[in-house]
């Protein structure tokens, strides 16, 4: 069986993140539900990683903190999206956090349907190579 990974990355501070990563999760763990649900019968089996980083790594660059990998690609490339920041809050402090702009909108959480479609798009790749 082949595998897809997937590995979301987030600022984890005394045991907290921010509501933007929060909810981020809570969107990748609804897209991870439907991915596995839609590639298992191709052969295809998701693996889901959630990775912490500290405040020193967020301080030296705050876009690694709600990042997400397909098949070791961002997200962003899969759907022909790009990066962008906006001020955040809570335990980021006064950064600038990353977003996802897509078709014009700026997303400081990363939607469902945004990350279904990267998988199915990375899961096309994978199974035309391997």
């Amino acid at each position: 069986m082949k595998t897809l990974p997937i590995i979301w990355q987030r600022l984890v501070s005394g045991g907290e993140t921010c509501p933007r990563c929060a909810g981020t999760g809570d969107e990748v763990e609804r897209a991870y539900q439907k991915l596995r649900e839609q590639l298992m019968p191709l052969g295809i089996e998701l693996v889901l990683e959630t990775r912490e980083i500290d405040d020193a790594t967020f301080k030296a660059n705050p876009s690694e903190s709600n990042r997400i990998r397909i098949a070791g690609k961002p997200v962003e490339e899969w759907v022909n999206a790009s990066v962008g920041s906006s001020l955040c809050c809570s335990v980021c402090g006064d950064s600038e956090c990353r977003t996802v702009d897509v078709g014009g909108d700026t997303c400081e959480v990363v939607p469902e349907e945004l990350l279904v479609k990267a998988g199915l798009i990375a899961a096309q790749t994978i199974n035309a190579t391997k």
